[in-house]
């Protein structure tokens, strides 16, 4: 039973890093940048009960699973970039989309840290407003 599972498991581990294009260091960064913002979520509105993302600024198991499930599409769309770079022969949209979310998940990050408290630089909550204005939506 074990050898199966064992098995199972590193074909799992293999057919989704063929997917991504591999575990190599932009996705590494990604992936811990959203693990990161996560927590710092969890962190806002369990303990600082500020979050934007529920009534009462606390913790709300909705507002976690939508996080979630956003953090799980940001990874499909690094597989679409993926297959479509293996149909162009380039190797350009799945690092432009992980850049992209990369920059989306640091300005997140920052975002929680803000509510928790911390101090942040002005030229950075000014980019961060003019961000949220011009796309008119809020980060995880």
């Amino acid at each position: 039973m074990k050898n199966v599972i064992s098995t199972a498991a590193g074909a799992l581990a293999g057919i989704i890093s063929y997917l991504v294009g591999g575990f190599d260091v932009p996705l590494l960064v990604l992936v811990v940048f959203m693990i990161i913002d996560y927590i710092a979520g969890l962190v806002v509105a369990a303990v600082f009960h500020t979050s934007p993302k529920s009534p009462n600024g606390g913790l709300e198991s909705m507002a976690g699973w939508k996080g979630l499930a956003r953090k799980v599409m940001t990874l499909l769309l690094v597989v679409v970039g993926h297959l479509v770079d293996l149909l162009l022969g380039a190797q350009i949209v799945r690092t432009a989309l992980i850049v992209g979310f990369c920059a989306n998940e640091a300005v997140s990050i920052l975002e929680n840290a803000g509510h928790m408290g911390l101090p942040i630089p002005e030229i950075l909550t000014r980019s961060i407003d003019q961000l949220m204005h011009k796309e008119g939506t809020g980060h995880d």
